[in-house]
This record gives structure tokens, C-alpha cells and sequence, in this order.
């Protein structure tokens, strides 16, 4: 299972991420995806307000509950207490930190094309990794 943070939902979104391909190959895989509801904010601010395309955006965030199904998860406090353990272990915010603790919950491949945060601690693997 994959666990894929709000970049490459915004990769795969934007024809003109320079990730795009890689991420659209990842959300068309054969293998199932789990979402954080807060990649649904993170997409729609990114989408909307970034690059000003507020429907592409809702269309995307369509996409992303089409493909999560029942695998949606809310923030409770398992992954609350989680999250919080992500942050001091690694020194994350609480954004990565709850993707990291989801993963970790759902014994998912966290895939992101953060390398600075998540990549290049381990964390997660970028979506050409992921395919």
C-alpha cells in the first residue's frame, strides 16, 4: 500500500511539475493508496491559491477520495500521539510528521518528492522509487 503525501497529488495535478509523469505513474498503479484528509487542504490551498485553479483543484481532491475509497484517515489520537513522536525523532512539522505516522500506522510506502524532509531521512521514497 502507498501513503502519498500532498506533493504528488499537486505533481500529478500540474502538467508543469517538473515530477508530473513519475507522480502520475504512482496514482495509476495497480496498488492500493492511502490519504490523509489533510492532504485534501494541502492540495486545494496548493492548487487554488498557488496556481490560481480552484476547479482543477476540487477535481483533484475528487480524485484523491476516488482513489483512497475507505482508506481516508482522519486524524484520532493513535495518529495524534504518532504524529507527535514523528515530530521529536526527526524534528518535522506537524504536516510531514502526520504522513510519516500514518505510514508507519498503516504499514504503508510513504511517497513524497520531499527530499530535503522526508526522503533523505528515509522516510518516504520519491515516486520513481515508488513504481
Amino acid at each position: 500500500m502507498l501513503l502519498l503525501d500532498a506533493s504528488i497529488w499537486v505533481a500529478a495535478g500540474m502538467s508543469a511539475n517538473p515530477a508530473h509523469e513519475d507522480a502520475l505513474a504512482v496514482i495509476r498503479s495497480d496498488q492500493a493508496v492511502v490519504s490523509l484528509d489533510l492532504t485534501l487542504y494541502e492540495v486545494m490551498n496548493a492548487i487554488a491559491l498557488k496556481y490560481r485553479q480552484p476547479d482543477d483543484a476540487a477535481r483533484l481532491c475528487r480524485v484523491i477520495l476516488r482513489r483512497s475509497g475507505d482508506r481516508l484517515m482522519r486524524l484520532d489520537a493513535e495518529l495524534l500521539d504518532g504524529l507527535r513522536v514523528e515530530m521529536a525523532d526527526h524534528g518535522l512539522t506537524a504536516y510531514d510528521a502526520a504522513y510519516v505516522a500514518a505510514a508507519r500506522r498503516t504499514g504503508s510506502q510513504l511517497v513524497s518528492i520531499d527530499v530535503r524532509d522526508l526522503v533523505s531521512k528515509g522516510l518516504a521514497v520519491t515516486p520513481d522509487a515508488a513504481v
